[in-house]
């Protein structure tokens, strides 16, 4: 696969990065970082320590859960989405990003940049020169044929490297978090960051604001959820959450999800929490009628879709007719090859297995991971 030059000859996926902290990429070899693989994906590199699956699930269904609820319902649900289409938050996520970018080599195929956030959390700090936060990134890539889709899971902490611009070339800016992108340079930077770390090009961009999922609950009546600890919450109004299965309003479910500190695993358990809040409310919007019902229906698509920004040129009613053949055990989570964590600068950060990782992102630029996916079962 071959990557578009940009003005200054350097080329996205393969410039030489300037050293930051004592840790540079060689001349020429392409500056791609991955994750830790997690524990419950079927295709999984590196050596590093693996981890369960944590927010795959979580942003496919709140970005895509209108369009499954699309196909379900037909022509009511096409007819909603006319309407929310209008209605969507945009942002304009490739500002500025029109030079040395990856180029689009198959027609048909397209990969979506999906950035999930928390902007309510009363833990976050809120940063005056960019309004995004990214909890995490991922690339959701869907082939040609739009019978599946594979869905690459990015970490927070990879280390990158970020350019000086929007519209830079690769080789410049300096070695950081992938996360830093956003307070750089908003959405515009993380989709130059990540089209210059993988060089694959990037047809969408759809952030989700994690806090507005209250809303989503209290349109299902609330939802219920295991809890696994008994703790207390260090948000007011500090609600005892105990042990065992509990049903949960909105504003007791984002609470519950975004404790992280009484746990030992941290972030992780807050991860493991969130996924389940999303399954929690995907089975009870297909079990409590919202499917059946108009009205129930309408008070959880608005909801929803109130939760999600996406890019100018995004269309609900084009995902619709390109999902059509969409099903759920058509989905495969996976996780980029790595080497695990390292200490660079003195920051922890995540490390990745170059080789294995550039694998994986040419198979997603040339259309052909059902090989890639093939192969690599092969290996585990």
């Amino acid at each position: 696969m071959s990557a578009t030059t940009s003005p200054s000859g350097n080329s996205p996926g393969r410039a030489s990065v300037p050293p930051s902290g004592g840790y540079s990429a060689p001349p020429g070899d392409r500056d791609r970082s991955y994750p830790r693989p997690d524990r419950g994906h079927s295709y999984q590199g590196g050596k590093g320590p693996r981890l369960r699956p944590k927010w795959g699930r979580i942003l496919l269904v709140a970005g895509a859960v209108v369009l499954v609820l699309a196909l379900v319902l037909g022509i009511y649900a096409y007819n909603k989405l006319t309407g929310l289409d209008e209605n969507l938050k945009r942002t304009d996520a490739f500002a500025d990003i029109t030079d040395g970018r990856p180029e689009k080599t198959v027609d048909g195929a397209f990969n979506i940049l999906l950035v999930g956030s928390d902007s309510r959390d009363p833990d976050s700090k809120t940063d005056s020169a960019n309004a995004w936060r990214a909890d995490t990134l991922m690339i959701m890539h869907v082939p040609a044929d739009h019978k599946s889709a594979q869905i690459v899971s990015i970490p927070r902490d990879l280390w990158v490297n970020i350019p000086s611009g929007n519209n830079a070339a690769c080789s410049t800016g300096s070695r950081a978090k992938i996360n830093a992108a956003f307070a750089f340079g908003g959405l515009p930077r993380a989709v130059r960051t990540v089209e210059c770390m993988t060089d694959v090009h990037l047809d969408h961009v759809m952030a989700i604001d994690f806090g507005g999922f209250k809303e989503v609950t209290d349109a299902l009546g609330g939802v219920d959820l295991n809890v696994d600890q008994t703790i207390t919450s260090i948000h007011k109004p500090y609600r005892k959450f105990t042990k065992g299965m509990m049903h949960m309003n909105g504003a007791q479910a984002l609470d519950w999800v975004r404790q992280r500190k009484q746990f030992a695993r941290g972030d992780f358990a807050r991860m493991q929490h969130q996924q389940q809040f999303l399954k929690a409310i995907m089975d009870k919007a297909a079990s409590s009628g919202t499917l059946t019902s108009p009205t129930k229906l309408s008070a959880f698509l608005d909801a929803v879709t109130a939760a999600v920004t996406v890019d100018q040129d995004f269309s609900l009613e084009d995902m619709v007719v390109q999902f059509r053949s969409l099903r759920g055990d058509n989905l495969t989570f996976i996780t980029s090859p790595n080497k695990g964590s390292e200490t660079i600068s003195g920051q922890s950060v995540v490390v990745s297995d170059k080789e294995k990782a550039i694998a994986l992102y040419d198979a997603m630029a040339a259309d052909t991971m059902t090989e890639w996916l093939a192969e690599n079962a092969k290996k585990n």
